[in-house]
């Protein structure tokens, strides 16, 4: 995927200015900055679910280019909230990753498709229960796991850890990072700069709706540029093992 030039106005106001970004097949690619950033506007252009200005290609074609359904078989997208309006089970809701492909020959990958999604997010043991009746937590993982189960070569994930614990955080980024090892593209939305630091190969760093870095996360998180962005003081210290930046805020 790659976009060049992509602005957003919502209300009369540029929230997304002039962007270029691409991801290439079995890369993590990790937008960050402060709210009100353009993040997640940037995120939805991109998948083509808000309209925009500017060019955005997807396996070397226009966006625009291509009917929903044959959109929905190239990327899978993961919103912030996932709003359901019945009851379905969790279940149900994996399986609806498949809709896509209904109708045609890799439909026979479905069982495999949802038993896999859900064993990666650990959601296997509550299939039967009814999706409003799950925490918050629980909700995002059965929601990631519908976007597995679609199956795409690119990935686009609106803040998948926002909810989550520390154990499941990490567990959703490394199953995204097998993803991408095996060829998949990702995108992702991130608020935990250490968390980009650790399984992003590259960040973009967004403020204002403009990049103002982008790069690998040990080049672009610098504490000069993260101070600024962010409006706060901040160091960025090598992890202890990996030595990936660890990104705190400074206090007294």
């Amino acid at each position: 995927m790659k976009a060049t030039g992509v602005s957003v106005s919502l209300g009369g106001r540029t929230v997304v200015s002039s962007v270029d970004l691409h991801v290439s097949p079995g890369e993590v690619v990790a937008l960050v900055g402060p709210n009100g950033a353009g993040k997640s506007s940037l995120l939805a252009a991109v998948s083509g679910d808000l309209p925009s200005s500017g060019e955005v290609m997807v396996d070397e074609r226009p966006l625009d280019s291509y009917k929903p359904i044959e959109l929905a078989r190239l990327r899978a997208v993961l919103p912030q909230k996932a709003a359901l309006s019945f009851p379905f089970t969790v279940g149900e809701v994996v399986r609806m990753g498949r809709a896509p492909w209904s109708g045609r020959p890799e439909a026979a990958e479905d069982e495999d498709a949802v038993a896999e999604a859900m064993e990666l997010t650990e959601t296997t043991g509550f299939a039967a229960r009814p999706f409003p009746a799950l925490s918050g937590g629980e909700q995002a993982r059965v929601a990631l796991a519908r976007v597995l189960a679609q199956r795409t070569p690119l990935l686009l994930l609106d803040e998948p850890t926002a909810a989550l614990d520390l154990r499941h955080q990490e567990l959703v980024l490394s199953v995204t990072r097998a993803r991408a090892a095996s060829g998949t593209a990702v995108i992702v939305v991130l608020h935990d700069l250490s968390l980009a630091a650790a399984y992003a190969d590259r960040a973009c760093v967004l403020a204002a709706g403009r990049v103002r870095s982008e790069g690998p996360p040990s080049s672009v998180f610098t504490p000069e540029l993260l101070s600024e962005v962010y409006q706060h003081d901040v160091e960025v210290l090598p992890h202890p093992r990996t030595g990936t930046p660890l990104v705190v805020p400074r206090r007294p």
